[in-house]
């Protein structure tokens, strides 16, 4: 297995004034073994980052090292990678036998039957043993999925990359295959960068979770980390489903007055004090309904999710979004009042957009926030 270290990594398509930054200033460490997710919108710089820690695309400056070795100007078949793609990219002309043991009879100079006993103990590791005379036009997708893994795995690599490998699945077997691929990436031990647009697939998954914008890394940490303590506005909106909700306040001494009447007093105005504005979060859990709350909000739609229930609300000019018991329904077009507590609040520089306060410190999840008396 191997650590990878990525040192001030850029990464530039085109040249002059034509020129493209995807990734810039970029620098990490993957630990051995480790599960480190990329996440981030389309374009943000994760599946070129990626490319580049595989050897497929050539690095405008800075350095990769695996285990301290500089693999930077090395080929891709020089640095003991495997990954596994979108796209699955099987040989439709083969068998899963074929297809698994491929990069085998390709890369070493194993006997036959050397090669079909890894094949065999990989597609058993995969539960997909009976598969291995067909062909992939006769397996489900997630079927192919699992044929794709077991030809990464075959190859014993020091390193997994996996880019958006489950996101043409239906959601049901791509909640399934997250699970399975946890549990084979933790029996294999393998460090594993994994790569995502998905927020929920990310902090479902990942050991850490790197959450990319705009070519630039925003924040490294724990799924708890980024949630409950995002660095900046971005990761707080990226980060969370639905998001979080946020809107602009005027400060004055130890109040917070916003749109559609939001009105809120701090007990210590020391967190905004010398400030004229700031951005204010508040995650839909951390809202509940309460006559004279500080937030009040027009009903535009609520869905029953079953379990709960999502209500959609403007104040003033600003879409609000709240998570509520299953049993409470308010009527579209009336006007409720949100609650929250002061721990629950997050801040961020008008202007800098960075965090002032978030839920630092605070390591338990609130369970509460699902169970609390709500009134309309």
């Amino acid at each position: 297995m191997a650590t990878i270290d990525i040192t001030n990594l850029r990464k530039a398509f085109g040249n002059g004034s034509e020129q493209i930054v995807a990734v810039d200033d970029f620098n990490l460490t993957i630990e051995d073994g480790e599960f480190l997710v990329f996440v981030g919108p389309s374009g943000c710089g994760k599946t070129t980052t990626l490319r580049c820690i595989a050897g497929l695309e050539d690095v405008t400056d800075g350095t990769i090292e695996f285990d301290g070795e500089d693999v930077t100007d090395k080929r891709a078949r020089e640095r003991d990678v495997a990954m596994v793609f979108q796209n699955y990219a099987l040989y439709p002309h083969m068998t899963v036998r074929k297809n698994i043991g491929f990069p085998l009879r390709l890369s070493t100079k194993q006997s036959s039957e050397e090669i079909n006993a890894q094949v065999e103990n990989v597609a058993q590791l995969l539960g997909i043993e009976d598969l291995l005379e067909k062909k992939p036009k006769e397996l489900s997708g997630g079927q192919q999925q699992r044929v794709a893994l077991g030809r990464a795995i075959v190859r014993d690599p020091e390193v997994f990359l996996m880019d958006e490998p489950l996101s043409n699945l239906d959601a049901k077997l791509r909640s399934t295959m997250r699970t399975e691929l946890q549990e084979l990436q933790q029996e294999l031990g393998v460090t594993t960068a994994y790569v995502t647009h998905d927020q929920t697939e990310a902090m479902a998954m990942g050991d850490r979770i790197v959450v990319l914008n705009g070519g630039e890394l925003q924040q490294v940490g724990t799924a708890s980390e980024v949630y409950r303590s995002p660095t900046n506005e971005f990761v707080a909106g990226f980060i969370g489903s639905p998001s979080i909700n946020l809107f602009t306040a005027e400060v004055d001494g130890p109040t917070l007055t916003g749109p559609g009447g939001f009105s809120y007093t701090f007990e210590d105005d020391s967190v905004v004090a010398g400030r004229d504005r700031v951005r204010v979060g508040i995650r839909p859990e951390d809202l509940y309904l309460a006559a004279g709350g500080s937030l009040p909000s027009e009903v535009t739609v609520v869905e029953q999710m079953g379990n709960e229930n999502f209500l959609y609300g403007r104040t003033g000019e600003v879409d609000i979004t709240a998570r509520i018991q299953s049993e409470i329904y308010p009527d579209e077009g009336s006007t409720v009042e949100f609650g929250f507590e002061e721990e629950d609040i997050y801040l961020f520089d008008a202007e800098t957009t960075e965090a002032i306060k978030t839920k630092t410190g605070e390591t338990d999840m609130d369970y509460d926030q699902y169970t609390r008396t709500q009134s309309v």
